[in-house]
């Protein structure tokens, strides 16, 4: 996790862009630019090493590690950005908690997700539904993935702030299952993903 606190020109001092993450950059208005700086410095710090590795992005989008076979996720929300990496297959999402996300919960809970979120933490509940989603998202990696239909969370109360859950992603030949852990951070809930080894 970073606490976002930093001007821009303090990331750009220490990040030493690549040409191409520069191009990127100089696409982004506002404080996008400054979270995206953020993830960077972030995973920077994580790597432990003195020259950092750019990132770079395959066919799918997802971001890799400069000469690095950890895979990596990000992700940024106003304040906060966080990052994990690993052996395997991993998936990182944070969100500010909104009322509006019961507008879009139809678009990603399935039934049976729906029937175990209490009134009482509504709103929580279906953010780290959409978190474990986005992070399985993430660590699936190749796209074109319905969050109803191919994405599974095993339905899990929330009792308290910290936790664990399961979680699946199926499609087509492809099938994997994930480790999900999830915690509410101030105003953020955050869920992040690790790939479980075949059985």
């Amino acid at each position: 996790m970073w606490n976002i606190e930093e001007e821009e020109e303090w990331f750009l001092h220490n990040l030493l862009l690549s040409p191409m993450e520069l191009r990127q950059l100089s696409k982004m208005k506002g404080r996008r630019r400054l979270e995206w700086l953020a993830v960077r410095q972030l995973v920077h710090t994580m790597s432990g090493r003195e020259k950092r590795g750019a990132f770079i992005k395959d066919e799918f989008g997802k971001p890799h590690l400069e000469k690095s076979t950890y895979h990596i996720s990000i992700s940024h929300s106003e304040t906060l950005a966080a990052a994990i990496a690993g052996p395997v297959p991993v998936g990182i999402d944070i969100q500010k908690i909104v009322p509006k996300i019961t507008r879009i919960a139809h678009k990603f809970l399935r039934e049976e997700e729906r029937e175990v979120i209490a009134e009482h933490n509504l709103i929580e509940h279906m953010h780290f539904y959409w978190g474990a989603k986005e992070a399985l998202y993430k660590a699936y990696g190749r796209r074109e993935l319905d969050f109803r239909e191919h994405i599974f969370i095993e339905p899990f109360l929330l009792e308290n702030p910290t936790g664990a859950m399961q979680g699946s992603v199926i499609k087509g030949d492809f099938s994997a299952k994930y480790q999900l852990y999830f915690r509410t951070i101030q105003d953020f809930v955050l869920v992040y993903a690790l790939e479980s080894e075949s059985e």
